[in-house]
């Protein structure tokens, strides 16, 4: 349900780009960094990467800013923090992610991303927790994202925005990300609206249209940071085979296999920033 008028970026009248130079002039405000490099959002399974990648500088609720939501999802964070590396750059670490399904609307989903382009970030990396198609693929492996299907009927671009998403998942942030991992495996990521998890039918129908990985989030924000001029990388971290693949699926085991997968997520992360903010 639409909580209306409880939110700026509900009112249709609102310019949300406007709402996130509001909110990365209070993250400015609040961390005493005028300027971000790159920004992270952390899903499922990746949280402990913020401790590993340099010295946090400040963390504070994101409720605390304008525009951004509390976390409806057990297992999600809901704190955004500001870390600088060992050579000095600056990352936001974003732990509070919309999803499309708690029908807040598409702004809400994309206004953390939209927020890190304000702050003067440059490239934008995107993480999740996924099932994934390809049966090689055990719980808790990394994956890039090459590329994605957005099944949700929506779009973060609102009137004759046109936006190219040829190299929308960045060639040469995958390479980098190789240069650390050169195993890395990717596919082509598929958003589902969620939040029930797709039927072994739609599993099907995803892998038939060229899709390898399927989960509820990333596609409209990878689209959003495209429009604001950032480079994008993602990375899924697979939970589980897909429905119909595999066991039938649980939300505490998805959990389970990214807690479990997160030490090793979190150091592939941190070495992967390291060599974004290098390259």
């Amino acid at each position: 349900m639409m909580h209306s008028g409880t939110h700026p970026l509900d009112d249709r009248s609102v310019d949300p780009q406007e709402v996130a130079r509001e909110a990365a002039t209070q993250i400015a405000k609040k961390t005493g960094v005028a300027k971000h490099d790159i920004a992270l959002t952390l899903g499922s399974g990746w949280g402990k990467a913020a401790d590993l990648i340099g010295e946090t500088v400040a963390e504070f609720p994101a409720t605390q800013i304008t525009g951004f939501s509390k976390p409806a999802v057990e297992g999600h964070v809901g704190t955004i923090r500001s870390i600088r590396t060992a050579s000095g750059a600056h990352v936001l670490i974003i732990g509070a992610r919309t999803h499309f399904y708690e029908d807040h609307g598409v702004r809400r989903v994309v206004h953390s991303v939209r927020t890190a382009a304000a702050t003067g970030a440059k490239i934008m990396v995107l993480t999740n927790g996924a099932g994934g198609l390809k049966e090689s693929w055990g719980p808790g492996t990394p994956v890039l994202i090459s590329d994605h299907i957005n099944l949700t009927a929506s779009s973060p671009l609102e009137g004759a925005t046109f936006i190219d998403l040829t190299d929308l998942y960045s060639t040469r942030l995958r390479d980098l990300a190789r240069s650390v991992k050169p195993d890395l495996d990717e596919g082509v990521y598929v958003q589902f609206r969620g939040p029930h998890y797709e039927t072994p039918a739609e599993v099907q129908m995803a892998g038939r249209m060229g899709g390898h990985i399927v989960g509820m989030s990333t596609a409209l924000e990878a689209i959003a940071a495209r429009e604001a001029g950032m480079e994008v990388l993602g990375f899924s971290l697979i939970t589980n085979l897909a429905a119909g693949l595999g066991e039938p699926l649980s939300h505490a085991e998805v959990i389970a296999a990214g807690k479990d997968a997160e030490p090793v997520m979190s150091a592939l992360l941190a070495s992967v920033v390291a060599a974004l903010v290098a390259g």
